[in-house]
């Protein structure tokens, strides 16, 4: 690839509603020549006093559980503190080590090790629970089995139906839940930018961050001209298949999808596939 071939937004202005990562992402897509926006779109917040964390452990070392799954890194660690405010560390995990651990994708093994917990399955990308359910279907049929799931900002039904309808006896434990950012002023300019056409890619890690976007745009009155701006004038990019679901869902478009969901290659692909793209992408600053 030649150097003018190289991906590259060329100066346009990339608005991003990641949170946790926002200034990694932003850094990134100053690196592939763009003008970062970022506007925090949402913020996790542990449960306080989690009775139902505290539960799935005692229950965890009674050997009520078969199967653990975790699905998100952050979920994993608020967990852990959750029942360390009472159990000690070394109890839980003994008892987690007795059980068959899954995870949903990579973000869980970091927090694990650091327990060093024992991971049994792994589900491959773009991990969502669809891999889940084909990963135990294929090496550890849950029928009769007891699992455990930790849940993140919101329940997941179709998990929790699908766990059930192949008979097993499932226990949701929910650990954060997702609320809007504390300052919502980034996030109302950034919507005020794309209602009026000046942003030339939105990207999304999320979803989230589409759902309180849409909230949030609707409180300002604008989310007729967002919506019309996102589908006439700004590159929407979301990192995998659960974001872009939701994204269309909703009625907005998804332009670009990275072969792999995560975000670095959610930011190459855009910097390399906005001009194919063919909207009417305001001019670059």
């Amino acid at each position: 690839m030649s150097t003018t071939d190289a991906p590259s937004f060329a100066g346009l202005r990339v608005a991003t509603f990641e949170s946790r990562m926002a200034g990694p992402i932003a850094e990134l897509i100053a690196k592939y020549g763009g003008v970062p926006m970022t506007a925090p779109a949402l913020r996790e917040v542990p449960i306080e006093d989690n009775p139902e964390a505290l539960a799935f452990a005692e229950r965890l070392i009674a050997g009520a559980f078969d199967v653990v799954l975790f699905l998100t890194g952050v979920g994993t660690r608020y967990l852990a503190q959750a029942i360390e405010t009472r159990i000690p560390r070394a109890t839980w995990t003994a008892a987690l080590n007795q059980a068959k651990v899954v995870v949903r994708g990579p973000k869980p093994l970091a927090p694990l090790r650091e327990l060093k917990a024992r991971v049994d399955l792994q589900a491959p990308e773009p991990n969502t629970w669809h891999e889940v359910m084909t990963l135990l279907d294929a090496q550890l049929p849950v029928a009769g089995l007891r699992v455990a799931v930790q849940e993140y900002g919101k329940p997941n039904p179709e998990l929790i139906e699908a766990l059930e309808r192949r008979g097993a006896s499932v226990t949701r434990v929910p650990v954060y839940r997702w609320v809007l950012p504390e300052d919502t002023g980034p996030l109302r300019r950034a919507i005020a930018a794309v209602a009026a056409g000046e942003i030339g890619a939105a990207l999304f890690t999320s979803a989230q961050q589409v759902e309180h976007l849409l909230q949030v745009a609707a409180e300002e009155g604008r989310e007729a001209d967002l919506r019309a701006a996102l589908g006439r004038a700004t590159v929407v990019g979301s990192v995998g298949p659960t974001t872009s679901e939701t994204l269309r869902e909703h009625g907005l478009p998804v332009d670009i999808e990275p072969e792999h969901p995560k975000m670095g290659h959610l930011v190459a692909a855009v910097a390399a596939g906005w001009r194919a793209v063919g909207k009417a992408v305001p001019p670059a600053l």
